[in-house]
C-alpha cells in the first residue's frame, strides 16, 4: 500500500508541475492557433535564469522565480513582436517551421553561451528537504513547492481570463478575431500579452524544476513532448483541460510504481522480471498518440 500511495502522491505532484509547463502552450494556441515548438526552450531558459542568477547573487533559487517570470515575459513579448506576428501572415506550414527554427536558434544559443554540460543547484531552502506524510510517503519540498505554485498560477490565469477586462478581451480575440477588432480590441496587443504570459508561466516552471532537475541546452525537448501530450489530452486552448491532463500525465509517469505495487499484490514472477522505469515516458507518448487518433479535440477542447 505504501508503494501505491507514494506513486499516487508523486504522480499528482509532478503532474501539477507538468500542467504548469503546458499552461503557456495552451494559452498561446488558444489565442492564435499556433503551435510553439520553442516552448521547451523557454523552459530551459527559465531553468538557466534561476540557476545563474542564484549563483551570481548568492540568493536562494526560490527567490529567483519572479526574475525568471520577468525574463520569460520579456522573451515572449519580444518573440511575438519581433518574429511571430510576421509568421501569422503566412501559411500554417510557415508558422510551424518558424517556431521550429526559433527552437533550434534558442537551443544553439544556449549551447554557445552555457556549454553542453549538466548543471544543477546544490543548495537552497527547498533542496534536499522533504516532508514525511506517514504511511512511508515522503514528499520532496521542491516538488511540493512546484505543485503549490502551479495551482496558484492556474488560479491567477483563470481569474485574469474571467474576472478582468483584459482577460475578457483576450478570450474575445481567441473566439473571433475580426469581431474583437470591431469592438475596438487591439488584437495585436492581446496576442503579445498571450505570448508574454505563456512564456512567463513556463519560465516560472523552469525556475521550480531546476531545484531538482539538472539543466542542459537539450532539456527542453523532453518537456516539449510532455507539454504537447498534455495539451492534446486536455484540449488545445483549454486552461482547465491542461490542469487535469497534467495530473493524468503525471500519474502515467508513475506507472513503474503502480507496476511494482501490482507485482507485489499478485506475486507474479513474470511481472517481477519486467522493469517499467525505462518506458515511463513511452506511455505518455502512447497516450498522446491515442488521443490524437480517438479524440483530436482532447477531453476539454473548446475550439473547433
Amino acid at each position: 500500500m505504501e508503494i501505491l500511495v507514494g506513486s499516487l502522491v508523486a504522480g499528482l505532484l509532478i503532474g501539477m508541475l507538468f500542467a504548469l509547463i503546458a499552461l503557456g502552450l495552451t494559452i498561446i494556441f488558444g489565442m492564435m492557433d499556433i503551435v510553439n515548438f520553442a516552448h521547451g526552450e523557454f523552459l530551459m531558459l527559465g531553468m538557466y535564469t534561476a540557476l545563474l542568477t542564484s549563483q551570481a547573487s548568492g540568493l536562494d533559487p526560490l527567490l529567483m522565480i519572479p526574475v525568471a517570470g520577468a525574463v520569460g515575459y520579456a522573451l515572449g513579448v519580444a518573440c511575438y513582436y519581433g518574429f511571430v506576428k510576421f509568421l501569422l501572415r503566412g501559411p500554417m506550414v510557415a508558422q510551424l517551421l518558424g517556431t521550429f527554427g526559433l527552437m533550434l536558434f534558442l537551443r544553439n544559443l544556449a549551447l554557445l553561451l552555457f556549454g553542453s554540460e549538466d548543471r544543477t543547484i546544490h543548495s537552497g531552502v527547498l533542496v534536499n528537504r522533504a516532508f514525511d506524510l506517514g504511511m512511508g510517503v515522503v514528499v520532496p519540498a521542491t516538488k511540493l513547492a512546484g505543485a503549490v505554485m502551479a495551482v496558484i498560477s492556474f488560479a491567477a490565469v483563470w481569474l485574469l481570463m474571467h474576472r478582468t477586462r483584459t482577460g475578457k478581451a483576450m478570450v474575445a480575440t481567441a473566439l473571433n478575431r475580426q469581431g474583437a477588432r470591431y469592438m475596438g480590441i487591439s488584437t495585436e496587443r492581446m496576442n503579445g500579452l498571450a505570448w508574454g504570459i505563456g512564456a512567463a508561466t513556463v519560465t516560472i516552471a523552469g525556475a521550480l524544476l531546476v531545484n531538482f532537475w539538472s539543466v542542459t541546452p537539450y532539456v527542453g525537448l523532453l518537456f516539449t513532448m510532455i507539454a504537447f501530450a498534455i495539451v492534446a489530452l486536455g484540449g488545445f486552448g483549454s486552461v482547465p483541460g491542461a490542469f487535469f491532463a497534467g495530473l493524468i500525465v503525471g500519474l502515467i509517469t508513475e506507472i513503474p510504481g503502480f507496476w511494482d505495487f501490482f507485482t507485489y499484490l499478485t506475486g507474479s514472477s513474470w511481472m517481477a522480471g519486467i522493469s517499467m522505469t525505462p518506458f515511463k515516458y513511452t506511455w505518455v507518448y502512447l497516450a498522446y498518440f491515442l488521443i490524437m487518433l480517438i479524440r483530436p479535440r482532447g477531453l476539454f477542447g473548446w475550439k473547433n
